[in-house]
């Protein structure tokens, strides 16, 4: 074999054993979608959200300080997992070993999970009460509202604490970007808050450096973070399905039934938001907290209702629908809208029981 061959063979090898190593390794998405996972665990056992990002920054020092093989993953998760829930939860909220081994489908039994428990106590010293970014975000966000009371005034239905929550589930989606990890968990914190102030004040630079000084950082990973986030905070806006919600005006406009029992909106003569080519619904949506979800129940048929209603139809007896009549609670769907095509608002003069009144004669 001459020489060449020879560096060629080595080379060769060399890749493959580079390529086995490789495998060996837990790569960047197994590692995400492991996180992933957890979340999903999280929302299934009721747990706060500090225990998945204690079992999260948990699992990232331990793959930090150990070289595990992908097969090992899901074990050294549901450890970190387990670790985070006895430390973060009340005793009575803690899962059961067994139900957690099980219900998780983690591969793995109640006694594999202890003996990494253990494995991965050693190795981290058994440190475990180690700030999170979701610590951070709680500092950050008690600063940014104490010291900017105008800060919710855009948001008037939400609570600090709401609002809280809203920026929490984001930070939960960050935590499983392994593009992020570069990043301290105060840095990623900071980045969150100092975007939702972008949103809602106009000194939100100010406040932000005001925070950047206390947490003594440098402003040029500030920026590469605030980048990063808002563009994976994009890719979960875009990949979840439209919510929206339309809200149904009485005075704006009209319901009437179709012949199948689904419910739609025309616009009546008051003026109203503009309505699209099919009448279905509004071209701007209602979004948010104040929007409300409306249920119409869907009927079998299409029957013509007079604004007497019978009794047999309302299936009330006779005192009940006597008593609705006395206060003319008939005529109060008036301007709701037609019921099959019958306007109920024409006929406001007949909605009482009483016959009308005759002209008095003068002798």
């Amino acid at each position: 074999m001459t020489p060449r061959h020879h560096c060629e063979a080595y080379s060769s090898a060399g890749e493959e054993e580079e390529e086995e190593e490789e495998e060996k390794n837990v790569s960047p998405s197994q590692r995400d979608e492991v996180i992933q996972w957890l979340a999903k665990l999280k929302y299934q056992f009721n747990l706060y959200p500090e225990t998945f990002a204690l079992a999260s920054s948990l699992l990232d020092r331990f793959l930090a300080t150990v070289k595990a093989h992908p097969k090992y993953l899901n074990c050294i998760a549901i450890s970190c997992f387990f670790l985070a829930a006895k430390t973060v939860e009340e005793d009575e909220k803690i899962p059961v070993l067994k139900v957690l081994a099980r219900d998780s489908f983690c591969g793995c039994s109640s006694s594999e999970i202890l003996r990494m428990e253990r494995i991965i106590l050693d190795k981290l010293n058994w440190d475990l009460h180690t700030a999170t970014p979701l610590d951070f975000l709680h500092i950050f966000h008690a600063i940014a509202v104490s010291t900017r009371p105008q800060l919710l005034f855009s948001l008037p239905r939400l609570s600090p604490s709401q609002h809280l929550a809203v920026l929490t589930k984001q930070l939960l989606h960050c935590m499983a970007c392994n593009q992020l990890l570069q990043f301290k968990g105060s840095m990623l914190a900071l980045a969150m808050v100092s975007l939702e102030m972008e949103k809602l004040i106009p000194d939100w630079l100010p406040l932000t450096i005001e925070l950047l000084q206390k947490a003594q950082m440098d402003s040029s990973q500030l920026i590469h973070c605030r980048e990063l986030v808002a563009y994976h905070l994009s890719a979960l806006q875009s990949s979840l399905p439209l919510n929206s919600v339309y809200v149904y005006r009485p005075l704006k406009h009209t319901l009437v039934t179709c012949d199948k029992g689904a419910f739609k909106l025309h616009p009546s003569s008051i003026s109203g938001p503009d309505f699209s080519k099919d009448n279905s619904k509004p071209e701007v949506p209602v979004r948010g907290p104040a929007a409300f979800h409306l249920h119409l129940p869907a009927v079998s048929g299409c029957k013509h209702t007079s604004a007497k209603r019978k009794v047999e139809e309302m299936e009330v007896d006779d005192l009940y629908d006597g008593i609705k009549r006395l206060y003319n609670e008939d005529s109060g769907s008036e301007n709701v809208g037609s019921v099959c095509g019958t306007d109920l608002s024409r006929q406001e003069g007949h909605a009482s029981p009483c016959p009308p009144l005759q002209p008095v004669s003068v002798m």
